[in-house]
C-alpha cells in the first residue's frame, strides 16, 4: 500500500513538473511558412506571412506588367527579410509559366489567369493583385472614349481610320504585344479578338508599347494601368476611366489579375515560402497599390 501511494505520489510531481515547462509564460516562435513538409500549393491566400528570420535566394521570372509591383515587393520584403535576395526577370508571362513548370526558377508571374490546360500540367493560381488593361492612345488624339465593341473592331482590322470614331482622318496603327506576353492573352480574350488582330507592331514589353504610342500620334496600344504615365492617354472604355478604383468595384471592363505561379506539390524553400506568403497576405496591400494596383487582400 505505501508503495502505490508513493508511485502516485511521483507521479503526480512528474505531471505537474511538464505542465509547468511546457505553460504560459515561456515565448513562442512562429513556424516558418516554407515548412519542407508543406508543399507550394498548400498556401491559400491571406496565409500569415512568417515572423522567424529566413535567409536564401528567391528566382522569380515572367511578366513584364508586373515590373512595378515587383519592384515595390523587393523593396518591401528586403526590410522584413534582409537575409533575402528576391531577382526578378522580366521575360513574359508565357515564359514565366514555363519556367516554373519546368523548376529553373521558384515562382512564375503571369499577368494573366492561367489556362485549363496550364492547371493540369501542375501551375498554382496565387492571386497577388488586380490590375487594369489601359487603351491608351497619343496625347494628340481628339477621341477619349471607345467601346469594348469599337475596340475589338480597330484590333480586327475592321475599323482603320480615326475618322470613323469622331477622330482625325488617319489610318490607326495597331500596336499590341507578342504573343508571349500575359497582358496580351488578357487583353485579347476580354476583349473577343483571339486570334484575330491585325497589328502594325509587336512589342516584348510594356515599356516599348507606350513608347511607340508616345512617338506616333495615330496610335493605340494597351498597356498595364500601373504603367501607364504622362507620355500616353488611357481611354475611357464605355464611358469608365481606368482607375483603382473602378477596377476594384469592377466598373472598368478589362481587367486581369497578377499572378504568382507555383508549381502543384513542389515544395518551396523556407525564403521563397515566406516570400509568397507575404505577397499573398494582407501586409503587401500598401505595396500592391503603391505600384498601381489593386490588392485582393486590402
Amino acid at each position: 500500500m505505501k508503495k502505490r501511494t508513493l508511485a502516485l505520489m511521483l507521479s503526480t510531481a512528474l505531471c505537474v513538473g511538464m505542465l509547468a515547462g511546457c505553460g504560459g509564460g515561456g515565448e513562442t516562435t512562429q513556424s516558418p511558412a516554407g515548412n519542407s513538409n508543406a508543399p507550394a500549393s498548400s498556401s491559400p491566400s491571406g496565409t500569415e506571412p512568417t515572423t522567424t528570420a529566413v535567409s536564401g535566394t528567391v528566382n522569380t521570372d515572367g511578366s513584364t506588367s508586373m515590373a512595378d509591383v515587383m519592384a515595390a515587393f523587393q523593396e518591401a520584403f528586403e526590410e522584413i527579410q534582409p537575409d533575402v535576395l528576391v531577382n526578378y526577370s522580366g521575360t513574359g508571362s508565357g515564359s514565366g509559366i514555363t519556367n516554373v513548370l519546368a523548376g529553373t526558377v521558384d515562382i512564375g508571374l503571369s499577368s494573366r489567369a492561367l489556362t485549363e490546360d496550364e492547371k493540369a500540367e501542375g501551375a498554382v493560381e496565387n492571386i497577388v493583385a488586380l490590375d487594369g488593361v489601359a487603351i491608351v492612345v497619343n496625347p494628340e488624339n481628339t477621341v477619349t472614349s471607345l467601346t469594348v465593341e469599337q475596340i475589338a473592331q480597330i484590333y480586327n482590322g475592321t475599323i482603320t481610320n480615326w475618322s470613323e470614331l469622331g477622330g482625325a482622318d488617319a489610318a490607326i496603327a495597331v500596336i499590341g504585344r507578342d504573343a508571349a506576353s500575359g497582358t496580351r492573352g488578357a487583353f485579347e480574350e476580354i476583349v473577343g479578338v483571339e486570334d484575330q488582330c491585325v497589328y502594325t507592331n509587336e512589342y516584348e514589353s510594356t515599356g516599348e508599347v507606350i513608347g511607340s504610342v508616345a512617338g506616333n500620334p495615330n496610335a493605340i496600344g494597351y498597356a498595364s494601368l500601373s504603367a501607364v504615365d504622362e507620355s500616353v492617354v488611357a481611354l475611357a472604355v464605355n464611358d469608365v476611366t481606368p482607375s483603382e478604383a473602378t477596377v476594384a468595384d469592377g466598373t472598368y471592363e478589362i481587367q486581369r489579375p497578377f499572378v504568382m505561379v507555383t508549381k502543384e506539390g513542389a515544395e518551396l524553400s523556407p525564403a521563397a515560402q515566406a516570400f509568397l506568403d507575404w505577397a499573398m497576405s494582407a501586409d503587401a496591400a500598401d505595396e500592391v497599390e503603391a505600384a498601381g494596383c489593386v490588392s485582393p487582400n486590402a
